[in-house]
């Protein structure tokens, strides 16, 4: 098990080009659709701070608790993101996601966020706004990861 207080590199890392804002961001979609709370907590500083929505939360102990109770809620959790903008050591992006709720409801959630990176390309600060709206399971059109040919593709609006 890797350490709470690990801050090994997470490349690429800032300054960042518009090569290593597109990498950072199929980075953060693939281990977030892992839906593994271990894993995705490793891409943040020991200290990182958040807002999701309406909560607040600090450090990777924080962020992992956060993540395992958000994807015990959010069944079939599958997510797309996209790079919005970036500069030398921050980089904004939108996302959309869909997931089952436990009642069998299905919703996609419409969010930006904006990220702020240490000298490691580990994330020190992530705001995140989001929206739901239900759908119909057969209007899901995220399934499961994205395939590398799709890699980078822009999101529909709506």
């Amino acid at each position: 098990m890797i350490s709470p207080q690990d801050t090994r590199l997470r490349p690429p890392v800032p300054p960042f080009t518009e090569a290593d804002a597109l990498a950072k961001v199929q980075a953060a979609e693939d281990a977030w659709n892992t839906r593994d709370p271990d894993r995705v907590a490793l891409a943040y500083t020991p200290d990182s701070v958040w807002r999701n929505r309406d909560s607040f939360v600090t450090g990777r102990d924080g962020i992992r608790a956060f993540l395992a109770a958000k994807w015990d809620r959010e069944l079939d959790y599958a997510l797309r993101k996209e790079l919005w903008s970036f500069g030398d050591d921050r980089i904004a992006v939108r996302f959309q996601y869909e997931w089952r709720d436990a009642s069998g409801g299905h919703w996609r959630s419409y969010g930006n966020e904006l990220w702020e990176f240490d000298a490691h390309g580990l994330m020190r600060r992530r705001e995140a706004s989001i929206n739901d709206v239900p759908i119909r399971a057969d209007e899901r059109r995220i399934q499961g990861p994205r395939p590398p040919r799709e890699h980078g593709s822009a999101l529909p609006l709506e």
